[in-house]
C-alpha cells in the first residue's frame, strides 16, 4: 500500500509511518518544514515538502498521485492562535479531501477528537474552542463527500507505550488513548474497507486492535 500522510512530522503520524514501513508499505509524509525531512526518512517514510496553508489543489493533488490511501493528521498543533486552527484542522482538511477527488483517490481517513460538542460550554478556553469547531467543520465536510472516508476520533492523547488494546465504537466513555495505539489502529482500519463511512471513538481498553475493528464496524 502506498499512504499519503498530511502532517507527517506530528507524533502520530511518526508512529504510524513507522508502522507501515515495517510492513513494507510505502508511507509518504506531507510536511511544511524542510528540517523535519530526516525524522521521516529515519522512520523508513519518503517525504514531501508541502505547506498546506498555501499550497494549490492542483499541487496537493500532484503529492498524492498513486496513492491507495491518504490520512489528515495535521493539526496547527500547541502554541497556535484560533486563525491557525482554522486554516490547518479545517481548511486544509478540506484541500487535501478535494485534492483526493481530482487524483482520484477515494480512501481518506481523518483523525479527529473525542468531545466536539464542547465548544459551547461556559469556560472553554477560546483557543480550544477554535479547535473543536474546526475539527467539528471538517468531519460534517467530509462526510458530506463521495469519498471512501473514515473518521477517528481519539480520546485524550498520551505519550505512554501502546498496550494494543483499545475501546472503539461509534460512542465510548471519555478516556486517554496513547498514540501508539491511534497508530495502530489507523493502520487496522487502512487494511479494512469495510470501515469507510464510519465515524469511530477511541480510548484505550481491553480489546486488541484487530478485534475492535472488526466489532466497530459489524
Amino acid at each position: 500500500m502506498r499512504v499519503v500522510i498530511a502532517g507527517g512530522h506530528g507524533k502520530i503520524a511518526l508512529r504510524l509511518e513507522r508502522l507501515l514501513a515495517e510492513r513494507g508499505d510505502v508511507a509518504v509524509g506531507l510536511v511544511r518544514n524542510p528540517d523535519h525531512v530526516a525524522d521521516l526518512h529515519a522512520a523508513g517514510a519518503d517525504a514531501v515538502v508541502c505547506d498546506l496553508e498555501e499550497a494549490s489543489v492542483n499541487e496537493v493533488a500532484a503529492h498524492l498521485a498513486g496513492a491507495d490511501a491518504v490520512v489528515f493528521a495535521a493539526g496547527a498543533g500547541p502554541g497556535s492562535g484560533a486563525a491557525r486552527k482554522d486554516t490547518v484542522d479545517r481548511a486544509a482538511a478540506a484541500l487535501v479531501a478535494d485534492a483526493c477527488h481530482m487524483a482520484e483517490i477515494r480512501r481518506y481517513l481523518l483523525v479527529s477528537a473525542m468531545g466536539l460538542d464542547r465548544a459551547d460550554q461556559r469556560g472553554t478556553d477560546e483557543v480550544f474552542a477554535a479547535y473543536l469547531r474546526a475539527k467539528a467543520a471538517s468531519e460534517e465536510d467530509l462526510s458530506s463527500r463521495d469519498l471512501d472516508w473514515t473518521v477517528l476520533r481519539p480520546g485524550r492523547l498520551t505519550d505512554e507505550p501502546g498496550s494494543g488494546l483499545v475501546r472503539l465504537g461509534a460512542s465510548v466513555p471519555p478516556g486517554e488513548v496513547s498514540r501508539d495505539d491511534v497508530a495502530r489502529v489507523l493502520v487496522a482500519l487502512l487494511d479494512e474497507p469495510r470501515s469507510a463511512r464510519h465515524t469511530l471513538e477511541l480510548v484505550g481498553g481491553s480489546d486488541p486492535v484487530d478485534e475492535a475493528v472488526a466489532a466497530a464496524i459489524g
